[in-house]
């Protein structure tokens, strides 16, 4: 994840919006946060693509609502043709579908304009380095509909509960997943042992889970395993 240390290559991001005041608007957040450089901008969902190809950004971040092709179309092209660039959508709409269908596709952030700046930069960031990042607004929306059932599919909803996890949290679970205990844990991120088990418990109580079998599950799920 880049913190603004000139020493590290920024990240690199290509931003879609069909609407050019909000393109610059956050460009300037980005370029305020340090550590991200808008290499290609995009006015539509299918041009997003071609400059996806062209320029393999580490992160496109794309408006749902585009003409010529949709936001959600895009990303799915892009996750299938450029893998290596993460993908987060960038919208004013809220609704499940959108974040079902998002998610599903491969996104792995969905950030709302309305939010606050710094969740636009977190966000990126995050992204960037590879993990999961939803607004808390969307996050609690998919909790809450993943709780009661409903349409999200299982690495859907397995993803969005392990975007509330903090980086680390996250990287404890994949081990977890990965059957390892808390002493090989402690070993192998270099953490006294009495950490580890603090992290463990926290990341049950955040994932609301009874034991490690049932996170290791949701681990799987959510792609943090290699099966």
């Amino acid at each position: 994840m880049s913190t603004g240390d000139p020493s590290r290559a920024p990240i690199r991001v290509l931003l879609a919006d069909d609407e050019a005041m909000v393109r610059a608007g956050v460009r300037a957040i980005l370029g305020s946060g340090g550590g991200t450089e808008v290499v290609a901008e995009a006015g539509d969902g299918r041009e997003a693509v071609e400059l996806a190809r062209v320029h393999r950004p580490d992160v496109a971040l794309l408006d749902i609502r585009m003409p010529r092709l949709d936001g959600l179309r895009a990303a799915e092209e892009i996750v299938r043709s450029v893998p290596r660039t993460a993908v987060a959508m960038l919208t004013t709409f809220s609704e499940g579908a959108y974040v079902t269908r998002a998610l599903g596709g491969g996104a792995t952030g969905f950030l709302l304009k309305s939010g606050d700046p710094y969740e636009l930069v977190a966000g990126v960031r995050a992204v960037a380095a590879g993990a999961a990042f939803l607004s808390p607004k969307v996050a609690r929306f998919v909790i809450d509909e993943g709780m009661s059932g409903g349409r999200l599919t299982r690495e859907a909803r397995a993803r969005a509960r392990v975007a509330v996890l903090s980086p680390r949290e996250r990287e404890v679970l994949g081990l977890v997943g990965a059957g390892l205990s808390n002493p090989e844990i402690a070993a192998r991120l270099h953490l006294v042992e009495g950490t580890v088990k603090a992290y463990v418990s926290a990341v049950l109580d955040r994932l609301d889970v009874r034991n490690r079998v049932q996170a290791a599950i949701v681990a799987y799920e959510a792609g943090l395993v290699e099966p």
